[in-house]
């Protein structure tokens, strides 16, 4: 088995009580089978705690969620009570994995971080070398990749390198995306799309008055070259995010379409914004990731407006 990545995969660490968006507070924490049975038998006090937090229904687990949406192990530092007391390895899979993200191929594991969670999007937007996919692990079995798998992963490190060609302009590079797989693109400006989304399920506040905002009063001019690598990384991260998707419904269109219109609203909301620093670019790109990427529903609503040509 063959593990591959971003070379600085290794490099991402939570920064636990520092977050200002923890992942323990908005999210239905799901329990794998494995965790729940041990988190039943467990003894003492955080025992008892878990058993009592614990919701079980249609043949799943979650934790129950505390009134202001919160996890209840996220004490008031902003750590876990459950790493506190029993260590990381006691953690459910979807606690121990977030923000890491995995792509499964035929003798090959890809993993990923989401730019969910800040820490994520902050070590990937401000790398300042291209992003590149390595082999992080390798046991020297082979890895018969099938013939689909391996095609899509070729169109995706041509894309990539499309996406990561510094001579030319980034609008460019996105434009030339869309041209190697024969796309046009989206109908819709900015603030089309920003209406469009406000029709979504929302989670944020901010994300609903960054939308407001676009729509109302879209930017007038570009960002300029300064932003060319950050957002160089938000269009790479999201193509190797989401490209594999089609293996399995076999939308490559729509996967690339995502890619750069994920990236132009993003753009367009940082220009919106008056582009005032890279905390600013971070937080939209965590918003957008949090908002749709993570939105089975959203996500599902943003393809089919792009496979519809995009919005009126």
């Amino acid at each position: 088995m063959k593990l591959i990545g971003p070379a600085d995969y290794r490099d991402f660490a939570c920064i636990q009580g520092a977050c200002q968006h923890s992942c323990c507070q908005g999210w239905e924490i799901d329990i794998d089978d494995a965790s729940l049975r041990r988190y039943r038998a467990m003894k003492g006090s955080l025992g008892q705690r878990l058993q009592a937090s614990i919701a079980a229904e249609d043949g799943s687990a979650h934790f129950r969620l505390t009134e202001d949406e919160r996890c209840p192990f996220l004490n008031g530092d902003g750590l876990c009570d459950i790493i506190l007391t029993e260590g990381e390895g006691a953690l459910c899979q979807i606690c121990a994995d977030h923000p890491r993200y995995r792509h499964f191929y035929t003798g090959v594991t890809e993993v990923g971080l989401g730019l969910c969670c800040e820490a994520a999007a902050r070590q990937t937007l401000t790398r300042q070398e291209p992003l590149s996919i390595v082999t992080l692990e390798d046991d020297g079995e082979a890895a018969g990749l099938t013939p689909e798998e391996n095609a899509l992963l070729t169109l995706r490190a041509e894309l990539l390198a499309l996406a990561q060609d510094r001579t030319k302009p980034l609008a460019l590079r996105a434009d030339r995306l869309l041209a190697r797989c024969g796309l046009p693109l989206p109908r819709g400006a900015m603030a089309d799309w920003a209406a469009f989304l406000l029709t979504l399920e929302r989670l944020e506040e901010a994300w609903t008055a960054r939308l407001l905002a676009l729509r109302d009063q879209p930017p007038g001019r570009g960002l300029g070259p300064r932003w060319d690598i950050p957002l160089e990384q938000v269009l790479s991260a999201l193509l190797c995010r989401h490209l594999p998707g089609a293996l399995e419904d076999g939308d490559i269109a729509g996967r690339v379409l995502l890619t750069v219109q994920g990236y132009r609203l993003i753009a367009a909301m940082f220009a919106q914004a008056g582009a005032d620093g890279i905390d600013t670019l971070v937080d939209i790109a965590r918003q957008f990731s949090a908002e749709i990427e993570y939105s089975e529903e959203n996500l599902g609503a943003f393809l089919d407006a792009l496979d519809e040509g995009g919005v009126p």
